[in-house]
């Protein structure tokens, strides 16, 4: 049978997502759970790979397996053989034909920046920072120009295995509450380090180091050299893919509102 599982974490400790030599990543522990809680050797696969210190409220994964468990079992089991920094929020039996990638309508993120001038302090780790101010407005303004079908390879990393640069960006959210400025992001999918170097370029305008125009010449470049710095991972959370209802996939967990 083939199980359907929403895991939340902190990615600070870990080398991203994809299983490495190391062990140290999310996929690792996972697995490792998975095999100490059923006694088989499972292999998952997750709807969107995050890089090393980015977090997930809500990444789906699939793995197919011989142990009969109900869905409670499922995640009490799992979680007792986890880290404290990796969850399982839910899990369920798969669809017919279910595929947590496939199957991907859309994908989300937020990137949680703060601005103060004091780096973060308790919040290490899980924001990212701008000590000078930003203009919501001006921000808000150059996010426009993301928007629809483009060539994103001014936002690609160099190592982005994408087969095309081309990708449908929905949405971007702005907002803020305090300290605490909250960027939305969805899209069909995402290249390598795309939302970090987009963040990396909306700081820039926030700023007010670049104009609000300068954010059409960077996707005119198709160039990365065209844009920021990468901005840093810490502030950077998956909040999850988006399913066709007849797939009943939960679109978020409570830890979902966590979040500023």
């Amino acid at each position: 049978m083939r199980m359907v599982l929403g895991i939340s974490y902190d990615g600070g400790a870990y080398q991203g997502w994809q299983s490495q030599a190391s062990g140290k990543t999310v996929q690792d522990k996972l697995e490792a759970a998975l095999q100490a809680f059923t006694g088989e050797r499972v292999s998952t696969l997750c709807a969107g790979r995050t890089d090393a210190g980015v977090h997930a409220l809500m990444q789906v994964v699939h793995f197919d397996t011989q142990a009969q468990r109900d869905t409670h079992a499922w995640v009490r089991g799992t979680n007792t053989k986890l880290p404290s920094d990796i969850a399982v929020e839910w899990a369920l039996p798969a669809a017919d034909g279910f595929h947590c990638r496939a199957n991907a309508l859309t994908r989300r993120y937020a990137y949680v920046l703060r601005e103060s001038e004091v780096r973060p302090t308790l919040d290490a780790g899980r924001v990212g920072w701008s000590y000078r101010p930003l203009d919501g407005d001006a921000m808000r303004a150059a996010a426009q120009i993301l928007l629809g079908e483009h060539d994103f390879s001014s936002f690609r990393a160099s190592e982005c295995q994408a087969i095309s640069p081309v990708k449908n960006l929905l949405c971007i959210d702005i907002s803020q509450r305090g300290a605490y400025w909250r960027f939305e992001f969805e899209a069909s999918a995402f290249l390598h380090h795309m939302i970090r170097n987009i963040m990396g370029c909306l700081v820039m305008v926030g700023q007010g180091r670049q104009q609000v125009a300068w954010m059409q010449q960077v996707l005119n470049a198709r160039d990365r050299r065209a844009g920021a710095p990468t901005y840093a991972p810490q502030g950077l959370y998956f909040l999850g893919p988006r399913y066709a209802p007849h797939f009943a996939i939960p679109e978020r967990t409570p830890a979902y509102d966590w979040l500023p």
